[in-house]
């Protein structure tokens, strides 16, 4: 299971005096796990989560899913949007049906399933995000922020993706509900979905990704671990990306020697805090 940019570029209005290019030569691989892709505003991030499905079309360079070319034959453009479910930041905004039940069920049935695999597709998608089956008769547009957003997901994850590709899912949400969407996340990348998540939170983004990509103007300037990502954002300043206050505060006392290791978690830079105390006081 692999799904795999190589090289890919994009420009808006291509060719017109207003033309933009978005994305520079990008490359990376995400299979199982949680892969963020963080950048400043206008770095390109929603560009390249459109590019993952198929929405947009590279201009050079491929994006492959499993062996199947987002640039190549219908069946494998379907396989692709098969295979990758995306779901746009505010994703709310997007939804049109009159009930839960409606909602989820779209894509199941667009995608050929009968009456009893629909039903079962929706069950678990609801379940999949912790809503109990009450919420199948109610209005969409009725329910908390957070309860819309965990309903958006639902109606991507019902026709059982392999990767699930979110841009900015957090935003907008209080902090109870961002951290039960972090929750999930964590849980379909357990259970072997790929997750690649857009944002501009690096303190999320260090948090719950196994792997993650930085862009600046379009092009990938750092992709690797959170560790690393962290020695690399502490050593070479990106642009529109603010380094986390407890990651900020990391620096500054291992550039005096006072711990050893760089932290991002206000708990783990306290253990680490508590240990040299510790060693120091034998």
């Amino acid at each position: 299971m692999t799904l795999s940019v190589d090289n890919i570029s994009y420009s808006y209005n291509k060719g017109l005096p207003t033309e933009c290019e978005a994305l520079r030569g990008v490359s990376f691989r995400a299979e199982s796990g949680i892969l963020s892709v963080i950048g400043h505003t206008g770095s390109g991030k929603s560009t390249l989560a459109q590019h993952l499905n198929a929405l947009i079309i590279p201009q050079s360079g491929s994006v492959t899913v499993d062996g199947a070319d987002t640039s190549g034959s219908p069946a494998e453009v379907r396989s692709v949007r098969k295979k990758v479910g995306l779901v746009f930041q505010y994703p709310e905004q997007q939804i049109f049906a009159e009930s839960v039940e409606e909602e989820i069920s779209f894509a199941p049935k667009n995608w050929g399933l009968d009456e009893e695999g629909v039903k079962k597709s929706v069950a678990e998608a609801l379940a999949a995000v912790s809503l109990s089956a009450e919420f199948l008769p109610l209005q969409p547009h009725n329910l908390s922020g957070g309860q819309k957003r965990k309903i958006a997901i639902a109606s991507v994850i019902a026709a059982k993706p392999s990767y699930l590709v979110l841009d900015e899912p957090t935003a907008g949400l209080d902090c109870v509900s961002a951290r039960e969407l972090e929750a999930l996340l964590a849980k379909f990348a357990a259970e072997g979905m790929g997750i690649i998540h857009i944002t501009h939170d690096v303190e999320l983004a260090l948090r719950i990704s196994s792997e993650i990509l930085i862009l600046e103007e379009g092009r990938v300037v750092f992709c690797g671990a959170p560790e690393e990502c962290a020695k690399f954002l502490c050593s070479a300043p990106v642009k529109g990306l603010v380094l986390p206050d407890v990651l900020e505060l990391s620096k500054r006392l291992a550039s005096s020697g006072v711990v050893d290791k760089l932290e991002w978690s206000a708990e783990a830079l306290l253990e680490r805090l508590k240990e040299k105390w510790r060693a120091r006081t034998k």
